[in-house]
């Protein structure tokens, strides 16, 4: 009877070099589905100059089958 219950959000950080398509089928996998994408800018200093290194990108997802009503 104590069933382990999953958060209703989870977030899901793309690792770099990892495709989109397998965090997607990850999250598809553990019951979840994106509702949204967040990206945002990693930088780096390099020789006293502050740049852009590469982006970091996240998907929150939503528990599928919830059954609440709305």
């Amino acid at each position: 009877m104590a069933e382990h219950k999953k958060p209703k959000k989870k977030k899901f950080k793309v690792a770099e070099g990892q495709a989109l398509s397998d965090v997607l089928t990850a999250m598809k996998a553990e019951g979840y589905q994106p509702v949204r994408r967040f990206e945002q800018p990693v930088f780096k200093e390099e020789n006293g100059e502050i740049t852009v290194s590469h982006q970091e990108i996240m998907f929150e997802g939503k528990l599928m089958n919830e059954d609440e009503p709305k």
